[in-house]
């Protein structure tokens, strides 16, 4: 039987996740007590906090399209439904948001939106997401300066959070600024696509990727970065979006400790979600499952918090919110299969 590179991945992830299941068992055994005095009334505050995260998601995205002339026959519900999908799409698919990125452009395609404006609509949303969480990123550490819990260990991880979300900032500015940087990367990205390709169906396929469709593709979105030079006001409340996001991405958290009767340090949780959600973004489990959770409780347990309450908060909010995306992201996702079809490959 051949296993794939991806495939020896998830092995070699799910036994490590396994070791550390083995290690904590008695942590873990602790955890499950805890579950049993959870504040059902406070818990629930959940809901709402996720539907207006995903809220500040979509208008994240979507204020910049509307202020480029498209989208004006969705509603907000619309748009906050579409991010609640394209969360789904992206913990279901363990891709690093390549697939949420390829099913949103498939969606607003029937929106006459170009695949290069969604794509930039998306990738604007992870630059103000990176340049927003820098900036809290720096609050909480000055917070918890003045509160006097914090370390060396924090303040080098914050430093490592900084210094990766700017280096991708940088490097993705560098390509798109210039037509020449993303004429050499198109043909660069066309070759290792086809041989890809060819390798995968051992020469079945050849020249499957079409060179003038990645340059069109990419002309697109070099159009829009030089138009938002001309005016970046149009980033500002897209920004405001994503502070908002940010926010509410570690209320949720805050809410799941607080139901247990253990409400944590904002601060503290801010640093420790920035962790957890950047390496699980790069894992190979769909939506970063397991490898989240032992980052966040791996760091939560490492700045003072009791592993047993670490655990406890930490799989209750994720279960939670992953029972909300999964089961709510896959009725809206079915519902938007049936109203346009299912995909194609040229679609």
């Amino acid at each position: 039987m051949n296993v794939s590179f991806r495939g020896w991945l998830t092995i070699i992830t799910l036994g490590l996740l396994a070791i550390v299941v083995v290690a904590a068992w008695p942590e873990i055994v602790k955890a499950w007590l805890l579950l049993g005095q959870v504040n059902i009334s406070i818990l629930l505050l959940l809901i709402p906090v996720q539907f207006f995260s995903y809220y500040a998601t979509g208008g994240m995205i979507f204020s910049y399209l509307r202020a480029k002339g498209n989208l004006k026959d969705m509603s907000h519900w619309g748009t906050t439904r579409l991010a609640l999908e394209l969360n789904f799409v992206n913990h279901i698919l363990p891709s690093g948001g390549a697939a949420g990125f390829s099913y949103l452009a498939w969606v607003l395609g029937r929106h006459k939106v170009s695949a290069s404006r969604s794509t930039m609509a998306q990738l604007i949303r992870f630059v103000l997401t990176f340049v927003s969480f820098i900036m809290l990123l720096v609050l909480a550490v000055i917070i918890l300066i003045f509160e006097h819990q914090i370390d060396r260990t924090i303040v080098f991880i914050a430093i490592a959070l900084v210094v990766g979300a700017v280096a991708v900032l940088s490097l993705v500015i560098w390509l798109i600024k210039s037509k020449r940087h993303l004429e050499r990367f198109s043909a660069w990205l066309t070759r290792v696509s086809n041989a890809f390709v060819t390798w995968i169906t051992r020469g079945k396929k050849k020249n499957v990727v079409k060179g003038a469709i990645i340059l069109e593709f990419f002309e697109g979105l070099h159009d829009d970065y030089l138009a938002i030079r001309r005016d970046r006001k149009i980033l500002i409340v897209p920004y405001i979006w994503a502070t908002l996001a940010n926010v509410l991405d570690v209320a949720l958290l805050w809410i799941a400790f607080w139901s247990l009767g253990y409400p944590l340090d904002a601060a503290l949780l801010f640093i420790a979600f920035g962790v957890a959600s950047i390496t699980s973004a790069i894992s190979v489990t769909p939506g970063g499952a397991g490898v989240y959770e032992a980052v966040m409780v791996a760091f939560l347990a490492a700045s003072g918090v009791t592993a047993e309450v670490a655990i406890a908060g930490t799989l209750l909010a994720r279960i939670t919110l992953l029972a909300g995306t999964i089961g709510f992201g896959y009725v809206f996702y079915q519902l938007t299969i049936l109203k346009y079809g299912k995909r194609t490959a040229d679609s």
